[in-house]
């Protein structure tokens, strides 16, 4: 039985007629760019997540480079973050001329802890940047608070938690400013790059719109310089029959995620971690094990995948490794040392989750 980390063909099947129509559709009235597709999928975004505007942009890294760019962080600025993600939240800061400054995780959720966050702030600190990892919600209260106290920017990091909450109130809305991934692999995902910049502002909807369309409100008018990050109208095509699908697809990652927890319970492996302060959406169910290559290995023989994300923390990586040279965030890199992530998607069955959890109970005894 081989089983990838996500299968996204079944998931194209179950939607197939749907989605071929409305691209059909979208050929046939010839209007690629920013087109009535995209137009309508904000709309539907916005309204699904609670937040007033939602704008389309070219991916999930533009949707953060555009937000910092909106909110006016610049050269000079420090924007406080994680230091255990995808390279693409510190990226977008340092587009934008900014200083990333990382601040240890919890090592249960994942999440940059907020206890640690207040000692990190420095007159130069503009913005807070959380990320919501692995569809794990970090803890936006005390960010929140933490973000009001100190007068600073709140921009969240959402490209693994679209349809996350916290009590009810969907990540990407607790910030002055939202980023999503629609990545083909993640909770909603399209079917090449694609990404949304969420706020419930007006005027840094309006800085975000011009900037993705080259600094442009008036064709051929150009009021700063901008970029070339429009959301694509046949990938909106697809969004839009995935988004009416997503709170299902929700409920099964967070179904596989509980019976592999439930199967595992026992064996030395600490699971994933849920807080019950909101809705965890399992973009990956990643353990905890000091026994990660030879269940990795043992995936593998048996023809099922597994992955680490992400094996070295960011303030470890060659591109910043002379500017933190000396800095120790123990909690990231003992995470980044001893997880491994294991299959997951909406249409895994039981049967795969229990053949998935044999082999890895069978390597743990080994």
């Amino acid at each position: 039985m081989n089983i990838p980390m996500v299968d996204l063909k079944v998931q194209y099947h179950a939607i197939k007629e749907e989605i071929d129509r409305g691209i059909l559709e979208a050929l046939e009235k010839t209007q690629f760019i920013l087109g009535p597709n995209v137009t309508a999928f904000e709309e539907e975004a916005a309204a699904f997540l609670g937040v007033k505007h939602a704008i389309g942009v070219a991916s999930g890294t533009d949707a953060l480079h555009l937000a910092l760019a909106a909110a006016g962080i610049t050269e000079g600025d420090e924007v406080i973050t994680s230091p255990f993600t995808f390279i693409a939240t510190a990226e977008a800061i340092r587009y934008v001329g900014a200083t990333p400054v990382f601040v240890d995780v919890d090592p249960k959720s994942f999440n940059i802890d907020p206890a640690r966050i207040e000692a990190a702030i420095t007159p130069r600190t503009k913005a807070v940047l959380p990320v919501h990892l692995f569809g794990q919600p970090a803890d936006m209260d005390a960010i929140q608070a933490l973000c009001t106290k100190h007068g600073l920017l709140m921009i969240e990091d959402c490209a693994q938690s679209f349809g996350a909450d916290v009590n009810g109130r969907m990540t990407g809305t607790f910030g002055a400013l939202g980023a999503f991934s629609f990545f083909p692999s993640k909770n909603l995902g399209c079917y090449g790059d694609g990404g949304l910049v969420t706020t419930s502002c007006p005027e840094l909807a309006e800085r975000v719109k011009v900037l993705r369309n080259h600094g442009s409100k008036v064709r051929y008018h150009h009021s700063v310089i901008g970029y070339n990050s429009r959301l694509d109208e046949i990938q909106a095509v697809i969004l839009r029959v995935k988004l009416k699908h997503i709170r299902e697809y929700s409920e099964g990652r967070r179904r596989v995620a509980h019976l592999y927890s439930e199967l595992l319970a026992g064996t030395g492996a600490t699971p994933p971690f849920e807080d019950g302060k909101g809705t965890h959406v399992y973009h990956q169910y990643t353990l905890l094990t000091d026994r990660r290559d030879a269940i990795m290995k043992a995936l593998t023989d048996a023809g099922i995948a597994s992955a680490v994300y992400y094996p070295i923390p960011l303030h470890k990586q060659d591109v910043f490794a002379a500017d933190y040279a000396g800095v120790s965030l123990p909690a990231a890199e003992e995470v980044a040392s001893r997880c491994m992530s294991l299959p997951i998607f909406p249409e895994m069955t039981e049967e795969q989750v229990r053949r998935v959890v044999d082999v890895v109970k069978s390597a743990l005894k080994a």
